[in-house]
């Protein structure tokens, strides 16, 4: 979904493309872009916003689902308590002021427990290793989802056309953002999963030895 996602703002950031360019030659000459292929532009635009916002959705329901599983794995994996508790996992998004610091945390602390050794060198989550590719995404998602809101406010002051060909150069920095957040999601999805799969055939071949 992350992937899907990503495509889906490829595709918006054709269409805003687009609305630059034939904004752009309308103020330059008023005569050489006819009515019809603003408007057409205008129902691409809200197209692609409405499936860009399905589209978030889904994503943002299968990520909670993974990091949901994820966090169970994590628990059997490590005896250490993580620093919230499981309805954080959600609630953590979205209630103000926390979710600046609380999804990091409770990605941190999967990292962590799922990660080999990496709990018994740190001998708590507190003092763990935090990881460079955790950082650089949580940074991300962060300027991202200010841009964002940035963004939605341009647009919805926008009335005359140099501000709507603002707004839509305003979009694409915003979605070159989100793909780059969403790569940097994929490759954290991947790394835990793998150091989870790792351990728990480790584990298995410990117990096969035993037996």
């Amino acid at each position: 979904m992350l992937a899907v996602d990503s495509l889906v703002y490829v595709i918006a950031s054709v269409v805003d493309v687009q609305r630059v360019v034939l904004i752009d030659r309308f103020l330059a000459d008023s005569d050489a872009v006819p009515i019809r292929d603003l408007q057409a532009n205008d129902v691409r635009y809200l197209i692609s916003g409405l499936v860009e916002s399905v589209a978030f959705a889904a994503t943002a329901v299968m990520f909670l689902i993974w990091l949901f599983q994820a966090r169970a794995n994590a628990e059997i994996l490590s005896p250490w308590p993580h620093r919230h508790a499981k309805p954080w996992l959600i609630f953590g998004w979205v209630v103000p002021i926390v979710n600046f610091v609380f999804p990091k945390q409770i990605v941190d602390d999967i990292w962590t427990s799922s990660k080999p050794g990496a709990v018994e060198e740190s001998a708590h989550f507190t003092t763990a290793r935090r990881s460079g590719l955790v950082w650089a995404w949580w940074l991300a998602w962060l300027v991202t989802g200010l841009l964002a809101t940035v963004g939605r406010r341009t647009y919805a002051n926008a009335e005359e056309m140099p501000a709507i060909r603002n707004a839509a150069v305003f979009d694409i920095v915003g979605n070159v953002l989100s793909i780059a957040t969403a790569a940097l999601a994929i490759a954290i999805v991947m790394t835990i999963t793998r150091f989870q799969e790792d351990r728990r055939e480790a584990a298995a071949w410990g117990w096969m030895h035993a037996a």
